[in-house]
């Protein structure tokens, strides 16, 4: 992937790097480090980070009805009745912590983008998820933009 993002010339690296945020499954906690290794200026690469992360939030908050249908048509086609060890994982930190805690903790457990998904189809409102989620990526973003920093520069690699 590195060598995807070196391929690109000026505000195209930043295009990349906005694409592989979006991209399911890829969290602020990949997508920064990999900006500012690659040498990108660390405020440039933590909004690109950012608003590529919350798109993916925002768009799965507004098409959450039809995504659920689709994925509970898939899962029946697929024979699958039991929920994954994730969807258990999300429930119980659900059970104990609510919404604010699994927003928080949902880039180490699971993704951004499947803790939309499980939050909404616990019942929380649209909005409250995507406030919630808006204020963890937040934080995760500003911790990896300054852990990257400071730590690649630590050892020496930017």
């Amino acid at each position: 992937m590195i060598e995807w993002l070196q391929q690109a010339d000026g505000i195209w690296q930043y295009f990349v790097l906005f694409l592989l945020a979006a991209a399911p499954w890829l969290d602020v906690f990949l997508v920064v480090p990999l900006g500012i290794v690659a040498g990108l200026s660390p405020v440039a690469v933590a909004i690109t980070g950012f608003a590529g992360n919350l798109l993916m939030t925002v768009l799965i908050g507004l098409f959450f009805k039809q995504l659920s249908d689709w994925r509970a048509k898939r899962r029946e086609k697929k024979g699958i009745i039991a929920p994954s060890r994730k969807e258990t994982r999300a429930k119980a930190v659900w059970e104990r912590y609510g919404l604010p805690g699994l927003a928080l903790l949902a880039p180490l457990i699971l993704g951004t983008d499947l803790a939309t998904i499980l939050a909404l189809s616990f019942g929380s409102s649209r909005v409250r998820v995507i406030q919630w989620m808006t204020v963890s990526l937040t934080v995760w973003t500003l911790a990896m933009t300054l852990g990257s920093v400071y730590g690649f520069g630590y050892m020496k690699w930017i």
